[in-house]
């Protein structure tokens, strides 16, 4: 991080904090606003946005940032993977808060979520603070931060691990659902087979309703429509009993033989004749089919009766099991889906001897699994203790041994693992917790029990530096880390910041003169109040600017000479080799 500008957070009107390789320590006066030194850092990480974070007046707070991005790392592949772009080199980041509580985020010039700040502040910062503290207390912190000390040997295995845990969740799922839900698939199946049975016998054929209506209709009036169709006939080619009656045949013929007779005088006429000839053949077709419709038709009421039955068995069904369009084509169509659940739910039992012995496959290899992450859990246990009792050392605490107790609980439903069935979950079997034995003679104990609020800063640094060494970050950020530590100590603190700050960028938001000491820069938040708004700005500060403020730090008193005496013995013994 090169440099972070803040508008409007908190007491902050408008600050620019300029950051530089090496160890920069920041101090000021309680409620100067070094926690929105802090805060602003972590709105740029991609932290909550909390509107009362803006400053009384002001519309929005802004924070910007300017990150140097290393060619080829992660996070710059995943800025230009996101449309950023870089200038020389370097990341701008920035962040708005409305006192609204709308927020906004913008990667390289180009709007992003806020989640892709998170992701990009995965690698590059590592924030460490008092609330990190708390977290590391508990058991699952912990085992994380053993996890990720133990880096590839236990990540590939872990892995695994969770692969198989999770495909034995859902065949364990799916197994329970089977065996518990046994009545109810019963009684479904029960209720699919009647309704198959009931289907099945009647053996209806689409569009069959359709046609039983017209042929009902057709049967149900077949005397009216036999004496329509006489008295038609009648009309058009005359009636046997009645010689002498007129109909159209006869009178369509007395036309046509009275236009053949002149059509020789008149063009125009020629096509009329021809066209009373057409007549006569339609009228001679209609009257023959209206013959033999007369013939065909049959009044049979016991035809009547079995289509009326027919029609009542297939409304039945359209009644139970036809869709909205109510048809035979969808009681078919729910017949050919209900066999195929049948099929499924007869094939269950099938199904549960199957899944009960892939189940008891996954076990035997998540066991097997577990007992591998836990080797590498315990072989990586050892080296992290000893690392981080090895700065420990260097703290002031030579005495100090952190352990780690990897522990399982019993569970009859758990893994079995050699020779006692223990409980399990994503992570594995293990359950870590870190203890500290503080000086010799001392039992181990959880560092929630064992450490006092200074030593438990000096764990925490000390875990810090290891993780360092495994899984480096370019910038780190502690906030006050050092709560609770005075003296001897708190030199210790600022030496071991100082030789980390060799590798990497380091930011300390300290109250500890000794600690600010060692920095390579000193910033300091300065507070005025101008009777109306309350400021607050960041300066680098000179080298007797640096004297009065550790002064400030250690008398309360700026100008104080024992207290400049004091800051200037503290000085040359950090600007000393190794601080010594």
């Amino acid at each position: 991080m090169d440099e972070m500008r803040i508008r409007d957070l908190g007491v902050i009107d408008d600050a620019v904090v300029e950051l530089a390789p090496g160890f920069t320590a920041v101090t000021g006066e309680t409620g100067a606003g070094k926690t929105m030194v802090v805060t602003s850092l972590g709105l740029l990480l991609g932290g909550r946005a909390d509107p009362g974070l803006v400053r009384g007046g002001a519309g929005r707070a802004v924070v910007e940032g300017r990150i140097e991005l290393p060619a080829g790392s992660p996070a710059a592949a995943r800025a230009l993977e996101a449309g950023a772009e870089l200038d020389d080199g370097a990341l701008l980041i920035s962040r708005t808060v409305s006192a609204e509580g709308r927020s906004r985020a913008f990667v390289g010039g180009r709007a992003v979520p806020v989640g892709l700040l998170a992701e990009l502040g995965e690698d590059l910062i590592a924030v460490h603070g008092q609330t990190d503290q708390q977290r590391l207390l508990r058991p699952s912190r912990q085992r994380g931060a053993l996890d990720r000390y133990a880096g590839e040997s236990l990540t590939g295995p872990l892995e695994r691990y969770r692969e198989v845990y999770r495909d034995l969740r859902e065949v364990s799922a799916t197994l329970e659902e089977l065996t518990t839900r046994a009545r109810e698939r019963a009684q479904e199946a029960d209720l699919l087979r009647f309704g198959l049975d009931e289907v099945g016998a009647a053996e209806p054929v689409a569009g069959e309703d359709t046609e039983l209506a017209a042929e009902a209709e057709r049967l149900g009036h077949a005397d009216a429509l036999s004496s329509a169709a006489t008295l038609a006939h009648a009309a058009l080619a005359g009636d046997p009993a009645e010689p002498d009656s007129l109909d159209a045949g006869t009178l369509l013929a007395q036309a046509r033989r009275a236009l053949d007779g002149v059509r020789a005088h008149d063009e125009r006429l020629a096509p009329l004749a021809d066209r009373l000839n057409e007549v006569g053949y339609l009228l001679a077709d209609v009257a023959g089919d209206l013959a033999g419709y007369a013939d065909d038709l049959d009044a049979d009421p016991v035809r009547l009766a079995a289509v009326e039955e027919r029609r009542s068995v297939l409304a039945h069904l359209l009644r139970k099991y036809g869709g909205p369009e109510n048809t035979l084509a969808e009681v078919l169509a729910w017949a050919e889906a209900g066999a195929a659940r049948l099929a499924e739910l007869d094939g269950d039992d099938e199904r549960i001897d199957e899944l009960a012995a892939r189940e008891g496959e996954l076990r035997t290899e998540l066991a097997r699994l577990a007992a591998e992450v836990s080797a590498a859990r315990e072989a990586a246990a050892g080296r992290f203790a000893e690392a981080v009792s090895a700065e420990l050392a260097e703290l002031a605490m030579p005495h100090a041994r952190v352990t780690f107790r990897i522990s399982r609980t019993d569970d009859p439903a758990g893994l079995e693992i050699d020779g006692r069935t223990v409980a399990y979950g994503s992570h594995g079997v293990d359950e870590v917790e870190v203890l500290l034995a503080p000086h010799p003679g001392a039992s181990p104990r959880p560092i929630a029990k064992g450490a006092s609020g200074g030593e438990l800063s000096r764990v925490m640094l000390a875990v810090e530096v290891v993780f360092a060494g495994a899984d480096p970050v370019p910038t780190y950020l502690f906030d006050e880390v050092d709560a609770g530590v005075g003296g001897k100590a708190a030199v210790e603190i600022g030496r071991r910041l100082a030789k980390l700050a060799q590798s990497a960028q380091v930011v300390v938001v300290t109250h500890l003169p000794q600690v600010a000491a060692f920095a390579d820069r000193h910033l300091v938040v300065e507070k005025t109040n101008d009777g109306t708004v309350t400021r607050s700005g960041v300066k680098v500060l000179s080298d007797e600017e640096r004297v009065r403020e550790l002064s400030r730090m250690l008398a309360g008193l700026e100008d104080s000479e024992l207290g400049r005496a004091h800051a200037e013995e503290l000085l040359a013994a950090a600007r000393a080799p190794r601080g010594r």
